[in-house]
């Protein structure tokens, strides 16, 4: 099952690094645009060279429309999408200036309330995510420049929120069949690596 949770979670990661070169490549034409507009609408182009300025704005040169609607909902995918990869692998930052005097035992311990802590957190994201989606559905609210449904976004997050909520349970039930026989199964928390 740790296989599969891994091969998904890792999937669920690749997709939100998808998206977030999708956003990188969306604002750089976005603020190219902006500024290439600013440029033609200048004193110089228009009185140097008003017919190339004029053709080119005529072309619609300017801004990306709703840049930072999409950003908005495509950076909360993102977020969500590398969380199961974090917990899988145990990659949350962790701070282990206290627990590093502990015996092995006593910080399995510790990992076992911090994961169901864990779990917990997660399932309320993860429920609060599912009502405000419903809520936006129900409204029928959308965005104020593009007019995409809001609730879009949310029904975006909640795969990987699920996914996470999975990937936590998991890594917590492991946690608990550690502590009962003593015997480790997962490692301990690597922490970020820098």
């Amino acid at each position: 099952m740790h296989r599969n949770l891994t091969t998904v979670s890792r999937w669920m990661a690749i997709l939100g690094g998808i998206v977030l070169i999708a956003l990188i490549a969306l604002m750089c034409l976005s603020v190219l645009g902006r500024g290439l507009n600013t440029f033609l609408h200048n004193d110089l182009m228009q009185t140097s060279a008003k017919v190339l300025a004029d053709a080119l704005l005529a072309t619609g040169v300017g801004p990306i429309l709703g840049d930072f609607e999409i950003v908005e909902a495509g950076i909360a995918f993102a977020i969500f999408a590398f969380l199961p990869l974090c917990q899988i692998t145990q990659s949350h930052a962790t701070v282990d200036v206290f627990t590093a005097m502990m015996s092995e035992r006593i910080n399995r311990v510790l990992m076992l309330l911090s994961d169901a802590l864990f779990v917990g957190v997660l399932a309320l994201i993860a429920w609060r995510l599912w009502d405000g989606m419903m809520s936006k559905v129900g409204n029928g609210e959308t965005t104020f420049l593009i007019q995409f449904p809001v609730w879009w976004g949310y029904a975006a997050c909640m795969v990987p929120a699920i996914l996470a909520v999975i990937v936590a349970a998991y890594i917590a039930v492991t946690r608990l069949r550690e502590v009962a026989t003593g015997h480790a199964i997962l490692p301990m928390a690597a922490g970020a690596d820098h």
